[in-house]
Order: structure tokens, then sequence, then C-alpha cells
């Protein structure tokens, strides 16, 4: 990872993490020598499990408002790419710091601080946000997450997997238009309850978002029984995503989402952006856990 701030490794017991400095990004996550975190093969994605600040998804335009002012914003926001700094280190757990500063400034005119820390247990790793007002304003934020875990990732071959929730939800889910706006349209899923099988078609026409989602969590399931879940605390919005031609699933937790595609205009009134008075603060936290199957480690 030259010239990107480098990384941090984390060991609990035979699991271990590595994290980049650029974007706080957990780009390795393994148990027992078996790799859980999709490895940012640049020809299908080249991500692992990027964070999501100050917005989630696309912004209309390209661009936010505030106070009437145009920035332009790339998609879910700029921490992704950011260089964050290292502010505590132990073998287990490292929290990573990042301020606002010219860069930031020029899609975001607040002041800012993000905290993230990214603890590794045997079979859980989890990363927990703090969102800092600095500034003298209202300050508007959204935040997520979007780790991708191979698929298959205990089997043979991609059939035979699916998604659990932890409580049954809507099938009826938004279309996106070609630039990731949210449209108004619905499709509809074959989802009986809490159980949606997975298929390549399925991703045809985009990320499937579950906005005010009834489950805290969702769960990757492989035909061995073995399971990923993805649970969270303050991240009301779900989404699963990959292409139709990539060995991956992502499994997303969001606090925000995409403009409307019939919206734009100030930031402050983007649907489901939350905001922090002058020398608030708020936390967020998610929990990878790994279960494996029958005859698993």
């Amino acid at each position: 990872m030259a010239g990107d701030g480098g990384s941090v490794i984390l060991q609990a017991r035979d699991a271990s993490a590595v994290i980049a400095v650029r974007g706080a990004e957990p780009r390795s996550w393994r148990i027992g020598g078996t790799e859980l975190l999709w490895h940012a093969d640049p020809s299908h994605w080249d991500r692992s499990a990027p964070i999501l600040f100050p917005v989630v998804g696309a912004s209309a335009g390209g661009t936010v408002h505030v106070d009437g002012v145009p920035y332009p914003m790339p998609q879910h926001g700029f921490a992704r790419d950011s260089v964050f700094d290292v502010v505590e280190r132990r073998p287990e757990a490292v929290r990573l710091r990042l301020t606002d500063s010219a860069g930031p400034r020029a899609h975001y005119p607040f002041a800012f601080v993000l905290e993230v820390t990214v603890a590794l247990a045997p079979a859980t790793l989890s990363v927990a946000f703090e969102v800092r007002n600095v500034g003298r304003q209202p300050m508007p934020y959204a935040l997520g997450v979007h780790p991708a875990f191979p698929w298959p990732f205990d089997a043979a071959s991609r059939e035979g997997h699916s998604v659990e929730f932890a409580a049954p939800e809507r099938a009826d889910v938004p279309l996106l238009t070609s630039d990731g706006l949210l449209q108004r349209r619905t499709r509809r899923l074959d989802l009986h309850g809490t159980q949606l099988a997975l298929t390549r078609e399925l991703f045809g026409q985009g990320a499937l978002v579950f906005l005010d989602a009834a489950s805290a969590s969702v769960t990757f399931v492989s035909p061995s029984g073995a399971r990923i879940t993805l649970a969270g605390e303050g991240f009301p919005h779900l989404a699963l995503w990959t292409k139709p031609t990539a060995p991956f699933l992502s499994m997303e937790a969001w606090t925000g989402h995409a403009d409307w595609e019939d919206g734009g205009g100030e930031l402050r009134d983007r649907p489901s952006m939350r905001s922090l008075a002058q020398g608030a603060a708020a936390r967020h936290e998610v929990r990878m856990t790994y279960s494996a199957g029958r005859g698993g480690r």
C-alpha cells in the first residue's frame, strides 16, 4: 500500500485483519486461514469494505448544496479515499481519525471529526464510529459501511447461497437510475419472510435497497451452514449489492441513503440525513461475525 498511508495488522488468536490507513478500510479478515473479505480484485471491484461519509449513495447532479452553494460530492462521499491518522493502536484494535482539511472542505464545508475504531475478536470484526461537529453550525451527515464477502465463501460454487434477515422485510425495493439515484418505481423480490435466495440475475438491475428495514442484522448463508452476519446499531437502512458476474456479495448498513431521482436541493433537507448540533457527537457501530458450517473449523 505504498503511498496511501500503509496499513495496520490486528491479531486475536487465529483471527487476523488488515486495516488500510487510506479510508480506515478493512482489507482482510481471516479466521483459521480462511479469507472472509473480498480481496479488491480491480477486474470486478477494487474495494473490500469502504466507509461511506458524509453521504451515502449518489447525489443528484453529483453535487450537494449548503446554503445555496453547490459542492461536488463523490458517490458515497470522500472518507473512503481519505488518509486517516492512527491515534491509538493495540494488538487487537486500532483507532483512526479523519478531520476536515482543504481536501474535504472542497466537498463539505463543515468542521468535523470522524473517528473509526476497528476491533478484532476470535469470530468478530467490529467497526465503531464517532462523528463530532466541531464547527459553529448544525452539521448534516450520513454514514454507512459497505463490506463485501467472497461468494462463495465456504462452498465450491455460488449455487445455494442465501441471505437471511433478522425480521421479515418488504419484498418491494426501489429501482435505481443509471447514476445511482433512487426511483419512485419499485421492483418486487422473491423474498419469503426473512429468506432471500441469491442468484446472479437478482442483481441485474443494481443494488437491493431496504429503506427503514425491520432488521438490525442480515446474514450471508452458505449451503454448508457457514454464516457471516452483519449487525448494526443506529443504521436503519440495509442494502445488498454485487455485479452479476462478480464473485462477491456486499452487505451494507446505512444511516442515510442516495438522493431520490427528483431530489437535490439543500443537503440538510436530503431525506434521512442526520444533523449534529454545535459540539455534539453521534456514535454508531457494526459487527461482522463468522460462524462455521457443518464440519467447519
